[in-house]
């Protein structure tokens, strides 16, 4: 893994925003509006992971459609290699399109299942190369090597491979234009546990080999410790905690941090045993009409009466560690990088088994 702290922002957003309007009665007239995101902002580093985790309806999902612009952006930038994206017009943006892909959820539905392998794989290089067909077939050859799929393989359709396999396709149709950022939108949540292994093993081993940065949506926490060099934590279209992967997972700072954290299992039996979990109380508040103050105010254990008054922003509050929280005051530091120009060092891990 190459050195976090020398690398620079690729990927840089600033109060990014998407709202779904809410339309109504006979003549739909405009009513309000779903804040599935609401003003997030971070940044991710040339060769790293960011890893973006929270409950289903947060606006995980939408975030990472949102950078690509599969979704029109309601407010904010969006910078991608020092180019905001957010504005550009059609062409402009479909020129930059090789830079930035995306690998789906569903490794079936986002295949077209009338098309071969080879037809998925080629299709970015006819739309954004002037490769003839012979090289085309070369470099989708190539790709198929670097996923581990049998050349054999070219010919046939999405029907015909495991899930596994399928998701090894869609890897492989991102990384057709080289791209420099990749988002990964829970590309494993549809897999087995022991084909989710391999598909984690090959997003390291590209990342490793193409120096790749990617965000990674995941419900699956035990799977982001091992895969991200940093993580934000999101709330119903916010982020609560932002901090480097190894500092979140042994002292969680946001009390919504502290509670989905909790979740996760040990294990280790003896630290099992002695694992407090947190269980929160009430449903989570409609995007369409947030709380006032702090969103997370109406399920929060420590709750004081500024949070349900005054949103909090998103803070240093550690070096490295950005919480938005009211209870959560900033600390001198005395050591390590600072995390708003800088990425955490990275700690040696071996592979996912």
């Amino acid at each position: 893994m190459r050195d976090a702290v020398a690398a620079r922002p690729l990927v840089q957003v600033r109060d990014l925003r998407k709202y779904f309007p809410i339309y109504t009665g006979l003549l739909r007239r405009h009513s309000g509006d779903v804040k599935a995101v609401d003003g997030v902002s971070f940044d991710i580093y040339e060769g790293e992971t960011l890893g973006l985790v929270g409950e289903s309806g947060c606006g995980k999902s939408t975030v990472g459609r949102t950078l690509l612009r599969l979704y029109e952006v309601t407010g904010g930038s969006v910078m991608i290699g020092g180019t905001d994206i957010a504005t550009l017009p059609a062409e402009a943006l479909r020129r930059i399109r090789p830079q930035m892909q995306m690998v789906f959820q569903d490794p079936q539905a986002s295949l077209n299942p009338r098309m071969t392998l080879a037809a998925i794989i080629g299709e970015p290089l006819v739309e954004h190369t002037a490769m003839t067909a012979a090289e085309r077939l070369d470099r989708v050859h190539e790709l198929m090597d670097q996923v581990g799929l049998n050349r054999a393989f070219a010919n046939r359709f999405p029907h015909e491979f495991s899930g596994g396999q399928r998701q090894r396709i869609g890897i492989a149709r991102a990384l057709a234009l080289n791209p420099r950022f990749i988002v990964c939108d829970e590309p494993i949540a549809a897999l087995d546990v022991s084909i989710q292994a391999q598909v984690v093993n090959l997003l390291e081993d590209l990342q490793d080999r193409l120096g790749l940065t990617y965000l990674f949506i995941s419900h699956d926490l035990s799977m982001v410790r091992h895969l991200a060099t940093r993580v934000a934590v999101m709330y119903l279209g916010r982020i609560a905690e932002l901090s480097p992967r190894d500092a979140l997972y042994a002292d969680p700072l946001h009390p919504y941090a502290k509670a989905l954290l909790s979740a996760v299992c040990e294990p280790d039996p003896a630290r099992e045993r002695t694992r407090r979990r947190i269980i929160l109380k009430g449903d989570v508040p409609s995007p369409a009409n947030p709380p006032r103050g702090c969103r997370f105010s109406t399920r929060c254990p420590e709750v004081r009466p500024i949070c349900r008054e005054v949103e909090p922003i998103l803070t240093e509050v550690r070096p490295g560690r950005h919480v938005a929280c009211h209870l959560v005051t900033p600390q001198s530091a005395t050591a390590g990088p600072t995390g708003g120009t800088e990425a955490p060092e990275l700690s040696q891990q071996g592979e996912y088994r």
